[in-house]
């Protein structure tokens, strides 16, 4: 490419010329042009497309180039990774670039010669999909929208001027028409968009949504795709136009309906996601009863729907828009907030909406298991979500590593390519993931409450009665049963609703209540949203869901099932006395000084994790020389030293172990860390470099100088003991591993060896590291 050439290029301020003087961009733009060339030889187009951000300087000075300097790098890894979704599968894309300043460009083989009509089409889909993937990452720092300029243009095989100057030309043609004004309502672009919706012309792909608790499969989610090849292809694309069009609610309602219809049969609580715009659902044409006509033909109800809100979307009347789903919430759909910590994230929206589900937007959930940032984040969002009585959704698993993390992490449910692609029709996940995940969850059911009792270990008898049954019935029942309170209404064997014994007569007593309820069923005025848990799930997570109610119905009773059918009920009364006792007998065995869990803890512990059939790794910790500290500084500077030992120990693996590792105190200066084989290396290491670096301190400047200090062994004879300094003995306990007592003899040997060695060690299977070492190798990090 010759230099008169090049300085042509970049005239319009793509790049400064001493940036194109150097000798690596030269050489890029010779790769580019060979590439230009090949695809020109085998006589296929190609298409340029130019992209800017619109106003950038004016977001630069309001915000600061820290703020702009991430809007660009976002935008370009938004091409980067969206640019091949946007074009058919076997065309090659040339080059995805960032210029100078706000400008990138986009150049890909075509296989036809396009038209003008055609470039505007382009264009118009990669504005729409871009401009709201742009907001959705960064909304929430700039705090209003973000617009951006495309254009499109063609290089083509015919012609006589050289590969230089058409490069030079489509580049200043894209930019012209990306400047200019773009009339997305123009007649073929919007005929073709009405033909697809006449013809009912798109895809509905089901993705499943699996339970990281049981392996089982909650639901899945309906993504619509439009008609292949076309510009309405990417669903952004598609829902974004009909909204500039006016068409929304029209292709939300066509979705909706294929969704449901083509679903299939699905398990009576399983669940299908739709995604819904706020707009639509507040639309006046909705409020008919659409939805429920569709899937009454379909032979679902009102529980198998979720309606998933994107948390992006514009939410301008919130009391109305809460009011309006109230009114579903009523008949008994569920509600889905997505992309939550996304940018558009509004915790407030969430606490008043209160949705039964949570979806964690897949940036918060690639790379978990490695950054703590976002374990902390996620794990934030769990306790969150199980005090409003929310459950967690984690979008975009990718890895086993994620998986895994999120499992441990306490994420309720998860969606993701490793759990299963979207596709139609539906399919069910691999069995042997599905297993996999219910082993290694095994331990949250068991670990997550370690102090605590199943809620079926409380059940009550609770009066129950079909949905048909009249309101008087239901009355008179009651009124023979004085001792019960309330009444389950149950379909079957499947709880549907409760309806408690003030409820019934605050219905009655209205001035027209016995007349106008008497003789019409219950389900009309029972509570459609009762709180129904399983009999496996812990009395302390039950006691927090039933307390985050709504205050008229705090008190209500608590559904409980075993694998979705009704077996009893429990009492708020009954929760408190049991979470009380739970809570008495935890402090009666948790050491006094140190509040760590004390040996009755430990053994259901290690017998947990042995029942569950989990490899695990046991960390038995003593102290070196303690009782000469103890005897010459005084039990009370010894008791800061045991204090300062067990707040490491639980420091070090918090921040280097999973989130259900145990730290135990077995007594006096003996200690037990429970935690996985992959992370107990790395725990063991941290705590003898903060040991070894804390304990100095306890000392005072005489034995500081020399080291050590003059006491009496255990014989009563003088002599010189150095610092107090801490010996590990790892254990690694396999599913055949036999019992506790033999993994305690094991543990008692290594120990001994640890020990006997001089200073802080860890000893693993006859496998002594020094300090040295360990100084050695943490040092150098």
């Amino acid at each position: 490419m010759s230099k008169n050439i090049i300085d042509k290029f970049f005239k319009q301020s793509l790049v400064n010329k001493s940036d194109v003087e150097t000798y690596p961009f030269r050489d890029y733009l010779k790769q580019l042009n060979e590439k230009i060339r090949c695809v020109l030889d085998r006589q296929k187009s190609l298409i340029l497309i130019f992209i800017d951000i619109k106003e950038f300087h004016k977001i630069e000075r309001l915000h600061g180039s820290q703020v702009a300097g991430r809007l660009l790098k976002r935008m370009n890894e938004l091409l980067i990774n969206k640019a091949p979704e946007m074009i058919p599968y076997y065309e090659e894309i040339l080059t995805v670039d960032k210029l100078l300043g706000d400008e990138f460009v986009v150049i890909y083989s075509h296989q036809d010669n396009p038209s003008y009509e055609e470039m505007q089409n382009i264009s118009f889909s990669w504005r729409i999909a871009f401009k709201e993937s742009l907001n959705k990452a960064m909304y929430g720092e700039i705090g209003s929208a973000v617009d951006i300029h495309v254009g499109c243009s063609a290089i083509y095989p015919e012609g006589e001027e050289n590969i230089e100057s058409k490069l030079y030309s489509a580049m200043r043609e894209a930019q012209k028409h990306a400047r200019g004004q773009m009339d997305h309502k123009n007649a073929r672009l919007l005929d073709e968009f009405k033909d697809i919706i006449n013809n009912e012309n798109f895809t509905i792909e089901y993705q499943p949504i699996v339970s990281l608790t049981t392996g089982l499969v909650l639901g899945w989610e309906a993504l619509t795709r439009g008609p292949r090849n076309s510009h309405f292809r990417s669903p952004q694309v598609i829902f974004n136009y009909a909204a500039e069009v006016d068409m929304l609610y029209t292709v939300e309602r066509l979705c909706r309906h294929m969704s449901i219809e083509n679903l299939g049969q699905i398990k009576q609580e399983q669940k299908i996601f739709l995604n819904i715009n706020p707009l639509t659902i507040c639309d006046t044409n909705f409020v008919k009863g659409e939805t429920l006509n569709f899937i009454k033909q379909a032979g679902l109800n009102q529980r198998n729907i979720v309606f998933e809100i994107t948390e992006q979307a514009d939410i301008r009347n919130l009391p109305h828009f809460k009011r309006t789903l109230e009114h579903y919430r009523n008949q008994g759909y569920m509600v889905a907030i997505d992309d939550a910590g996304a940018g558009f994230s509004s915790l407030q929206a969430i606490a008043q909406i209160r949705p039964d589900f949570i979806k964690m937007d897949i940036s918060l959930v690639q790379g978990v298991e490695g950054d703590p940032v976002k374990r902390a984040l996620l794990e934030t969002f769990v306790t969150f979500a199980e005090k409003i009585g929310s459950f967690i959704i984690a979008e975009g698993i990718e890895t086993e590593n994620e998986l895994r993390a999120l499992i441990n992490m306490g994420v309720h449910y998860g969606q993701g390519y490793y759990l299963g692609r979207p596709v139609y029709p539906r399919i069910m996940p691999k069995v042997e993931l599905c297993a996999s995940i219910a082993r290694q969850s095994s331990r949250s059911k068991q670990l997550a409450w370690r102090h605590s009792m199943p809620v079926g270990d409380i059940l009550e008898e609770c009066l129950s009665v079909p949905p048909d049954t009249t309101v008087f019935k239901t009355k008179k029942t009651l009124e023979a049963n004085a001792n019960f309170s309330g009444v389950v209404v149950v379909d079957g064997v499947r709880p549907t609703g409760l309806l408690m014994k003030q409820s019934l007569y605050g219905h009655l007593s209205s001035q027209y209540g016995v007349a106008l309820y008497s003789n019409r069923p219950v389900k009309i005025i029972m509570d459609n949203m009762p709180l129904i848990m399983e009999s496996s799930t812990p009395v302390e997570m039950v006691s927090q869901v039933a307390m985050s109610r709504e205050r008229a119905k705090v008190y209500d009773h608590v559904i409980i099932t075993k694998n979705g059918s009704y077996v009893g009920v429990v009492t708020v009364q009954n929760l408190i006395n049991s979470l009380t006792r739970i809570q008495l007998e935890f402090a009666k065995g948790a050491n006094p000084l140190t509040g760590l869990p004390g040996n009755n803890a430990i053994e259901v512990e290690i017998n947990n994790r042995l029942y569950a059939n989990n490899i695990f790794a046991l960390v038995y910790i003593d102290l070196d020389n303690f009782k000469s500290f103890n005897d010459k500084f005084g039990f009370d500077y010894g008791d800061r030293l045991l204090l300062l030992t067990s707040k490491i120990l639980n420091g070090a693996t918090r921040k280097y172990g999973y989130v259900e590792d145990f730290v135990g105190h077995l007594g006096g200066d003996d200690f037990i860390i429970v935690t996985s084989p992959e992370h107990v290396d790395n725990i063991c290491r941290r705590i003898i470099k903060y040991f070894d670096r804390l304990v100095p301190g306890f000392y005072d400047e005489e034995s500081r100088t020399n080291k050590g200090i003059l006491g009496k062994d255990r014989d009563g004879r003088d002599r010189w003991f150095p610092f107090v300094s801490i010996s590990l003995a790892v254990v690694e306990c396999q599913p055949s591993s036999n019992d506790i007592h033999s993994i305690s003899k094991n543990a008692a040997e290594l120990k001994k060896y640890a020990k006997s060695q001089s200073g802080s060690v860890c000893v693993r299977e006859r496998r002594s590291m020094q300090r040295d070492e360990f100084a050695c190798e943490y040092m150098t990090k």
